[in-house]
This record gives C-alpha cells, sequence and structure tokens, in this order.
C-alpha cells in the first residue's frame, strides 16, 4: 500500500504538469497527499522541515545561476547577437540544417561546464529565430535543446563536467573520465538516435503544411530594423561563458582553499562555506557575470532603449524557472523519505545483473524524484556498496558502473514533473501538451542508451 501512495503522488503531480497547471502549487499538495496518508501527524513536520528546507536550499544555491543565466539570454535577444549568429548558420549550412545547429550549440555549452538551466535561456532565442527562418514547427524546439543539453553531453560523452557524471566518482573512486570508450558508444548511439528521430518530426510536420506556428508566446524581442552584428563577436559572449566557467572552476579553490571561514566587523559568528562544493555554482556565476559585461559593452547602443523592460521579463522567467524546479526539488525529498520508497528501492535489490540492476534503479529513482542527480544520489548512497560487491564478484571495473550511472540518471529523469523539463517549456513559451511528446521521444532513446552500453560490455569487453 504504501508503494502505492508515493506512486498516485508521482502520477498526480506528472497529471498536474501536464494538463498545464502549476507545479509550484501541485508538488506540495502531491507531496503532502502522500504524507497524509502514510502518517497525518507527520503533514506540518513534512512540510517545514523536509519540503520547504529543500526547497529553499535550492534556491539559495541555484536561484543566482537562474537569474544571471534568464538575463544574459535576454540580452542575447535584445543586442542581436541570436539573430546574427542564426544568420550566418544559415548561411554556412543552410535551412535544412537548424536542428544540428542547436544541438550542437548546446552540446558545446554543456561540454564546456555551462549549467543546463543557463544553456536553455542562452540558446532559446537563436533557436527561435533559426527555426522561424527555417519555417519550423516552434513545438520542436523543446526537444531539440533537450537532445543537446539533457542527454550526452550530461552524462555519456567522456570527461563532461557536469554533476551528473561527477556524482558516480565519490561513490566509486573513479574519475570524470570513467569508460570512455563506453561513453562514446552511448553518445554516438543517442546522438544518431534523437537526430533521426527530430528529423523524422520535421518531414512529417512539413508533410502535414506545419510551420513555425502563430500567436505563440515567449517570442525573442529583436528589434526588426536592428543592424545584425559580426556573427563572431555574436557568438563571443556564448563561448567566453564556456572558457570563462573553466577557469573559474580552477581558479576559486586556489584563491579560497577547500574550505573559507568569513568574518565581517558585524557578525557575531564566522560563516564557514564548503569551497568544494560551491565552486562550480561560483564559477557558473562568476562565468555568467562576465559574458553580462561583454554583452553589454559591446552591443550597450543597440539595448539601452529596451534594457529596463526586457532586465523585469527576464527575472519574471527565472523566478518562475527557478520555484517550478525548487518546488520539484521538495517534491522529490518527500517521497523519498516516505516508507513505499525504501520498498520499492529495497525491492530493486532483487535484479540479479548488476550493471542491469544499477541502471533500472538508479533510472526509477531519477524518474520518481524528478531529478536526475537527486535520483542517482539516492540509488548510490543507499545500495552504492552493494553494487561494487556485486560487480567485483562479476569482474566488472567500477568504470563500468560509473557511467551506467551517469548514462541512467539521465533516462527517464525527463518525465513530465522534471525541473529542467518545466523551465525549458516556460522558457519556450510552450505548454506540456503542445511539446511534451517529443521530449518524452527523446527520453525514451536516452533511457534504451544505458541498455545498448550495457550490451557492448557484455559483448566485446570494451571500457
Amino acid at each position: 500500500m504504501t508503494v502505492l501512495i508515493a506512486l498516485a503522488a508521482l502520477a498526480l503531480l506528472m497529471l498536474a504538469a501536464y494538463r498545464g497547471y502549476s507545479v509550484i502549487l501541485f508538488a506540495p499538495i502531491a507531496a503532502l497527499g502522500a504524507v497524509l496518508l502514510t502518517d497525518p501527524a507527520a503533514v506540518a513536520p513534512a512540510f517545514t522541515g523536509v519540503f520547504m528546507e529543500k526547497m529553499v536550499g535550492f534556491i539559495k544555491l541555484y536561484f543566482p545561476v537562474f537569474l544571471l543565466g534568464a538575463v544574459f539570454g535576454k540580452l542575447i535577444e535584445l543586442s542581436g547577437f541570436s539573430r546574427s549568429i542564426v544568420a550566418a548558420a544559415i548561411r554556412v549550412l543552410g535551412t535544412r540544417q537548424a536542428m544540428l545547429v542547436i544541438v550542437l550549440v548546446c552540446a558545446l555549452l554543456t561540454y564546456g561546464g555551462v549549467s543546463l538551466f543557463v544553456v536553455v535561456f542562452a540558446v532559446y532565442p537563436f533557436a527561435a529565430e533559426m527555426f522561424r527562418q527555417s519555417n519550423i514547427p516552434k513545438r520542436l524546439i523543446p526537444a531539440t535543446i533537450a537532445l543537446g543539453a539533457f542527454s550526452f553531453t550530461m552524462d555519456a560523452l567522456p570527461g563532461t563536467p557536469q554533476i551528473q557524471n561527477i556524482i558516480p566518482s565519490t561513490f566509486f573512486n573513479t574519475t570524470a573520465w570513467a569508460a570512455p570508450w563506453l561513453g562514446l558508444i552511448g553518445t554516438l548511439f543517442v546522438f544518431c538516435a534523437g537526430m533521426a528521430y527530430l528529423q523524422r518530426q520535421r518531414n512529417k510536420a512539413q508533410r502535414a503544411g506545419e510551420g513555425y506556428g502563430s500567436n505563440l508566446r515567449n517570442e525573442p524581442e529583436t528589434a526588426a530594423d536592428l543592424a545584425l552584428p559580426n556573427p563572431w563577436l555574436a557568438l563571443s559572449p556564448l563561448l567566453l561563458v564556456g572558457v570563462m566557467n573553466l577557469l573559474f572552476t580552477h581558479w576559486i579553490p586556489q584563491w579560497y582553499g577547500p574550505s573559507h571561514s568569513l568574518q565581517l566587523p558585524g557578525m557575531s559568528a564566522p560563516v564557514q562555506s564548503d569551497v568544494a562544493k560551491l565552486t562550480a555554482i561560483w564559477a557558473v556565476q562568476a562565468a555568467l557575470l562576465v559574458g553580462i559585461l561583454m554583452v553589454l559593452v559591446c552591443a550597450f547602443g543597440a539595448i539601452r532603449a529596451r534594457l529596463a523592460e526586457g532586465s523585469k521579463s527576464a527575472v519574471a522567467g527565472a523566478l518562475l524557472a527557478a520555484m517550478n524546479t525548487a518546488s520539484e526539488y521538495g517534491f522529490g525529498a518527500v517521497i523519498a523519505s516516505l516508507p513505499g520508497f525504501l520498498v520499492l528501492a529495497d525491492a530493486l535489490r532483487g535484479i540479479p545483473n548488476p550493471l542491469v540492476n544499477e541502471a533500472i534503479t538508479v533510472t526509477l529513482l531519477a524518474g520518481i524524484t524528478g531529478s536526475a542527480s537527486g535520483g542517482m544520489s539516492i540509488a548510490l548512497a543507499a545500495m552504492g556498496d552493494s553494487f561494487i560487491a556485486a560487480a567485483n564478484a562479476a569482474n566488472i571495473p567500477l568504470e563500468v558502473l560509473h557511467r551506467v550511472a551517469a548514462m541512467a540518471s539521465g533516462g527517464m529523469d525527463t518525465l513530465p514533473h522534471n525541473g529542467a523539463v518545466i523551465t525549458l517549456l516556460a522558457v519556450t513559451g510552450l505548454t506540456h501538451r503542445e511539446a511534451y511528446k517529443d521530449i518524452f521521444g527523446i527520453t525514451l532513446i536516452k533511457t534504451l542508451a544505458v541498455f545498448v552500453v550495457i550490451t557492448t560490455f557484455y559483448a566485446t569487453g570494451i571500457v
């Protein structure tokens, strides 16, 4: 019964998200409804001590990233940089390659270390422009961005700095480059299958006479008569953010050490910061600030007239995106604390094959919590030792466990209630009804990829 309660809460939240209801409202309703059916006396403490604690903790850490990412994306719009990049890409590759361009740009940014959420804000302006000029339905933009940012560069491509590829290293004593050949095989499968799927959907829409669309929401605001800057200048802020993110990731630990104690005159006690855990966040924030300053310096004349309204729009978008995702984070924390969730996790231990066990466990928990990193952290914390023992008994390198766990985390995590999916749809001005079907197509491909990698390992022994 307890398992059914946890699954019912998940189903309610997914249904609410798909129907277009706000997850900011329905995430606590679904989570606390599950608590009510499990232990009525625990509702108030669970709301304050678990849901709100995790929600506020998420906002504390990540809202500046959402805000700076939204401002950066808005300035890319207003400056005409997005239109310049699109015009150059169309001249070089033609309108038939619009989807490929967007996927590659997203991949470049995420592999460079830029947060997935920042990529959504930064890429959407010129994705919309490129799809409009190529007459591709706007509803395919989220799936295209998802393929480039939420899939192979997030957890399959060896060396990616995204958190989904870093978490397994702390459990298996591996590195971000674990199982490079399996990672490359998984990357190739996801990229080729994903592009084939997107092209099929584009051709299907074209045969039906469907174009970009009209009366759409949240369209980029570049002035029609704006003189386009040089495309290399337009592209430089995006590249600069990726490069500076890498540099700040290297510099920050040197400046502050592994931890830092802040004692200002008005403080009664010092504030301790775990720099090792905050480096990635601080690096992204600093890199985005550099990118914003560059756009302002290079295109202030084009931006100045609409900077006030544009900044308000960016702040509103950042608040909505951050609150949506934080609510999802709180929901996942409450569900993970329920007995039904623990029963489900224990049942997964019975799967005999260690790699299949790990893959199913991680992707299932990521789907339930709506978070790739959250689901994987829960799975590895609870079952990491048993995974290692089973792998050692079967002579499976721990590098393979790392790659399978990372790729599985990015499988079913992108269900309708996933925070990144909700943010992506909010930024692009689309609803689940309009665009989620194709995101789910990419989700299925990504989920299948981890089993392709497992099969490849058993067939060839390659790592």
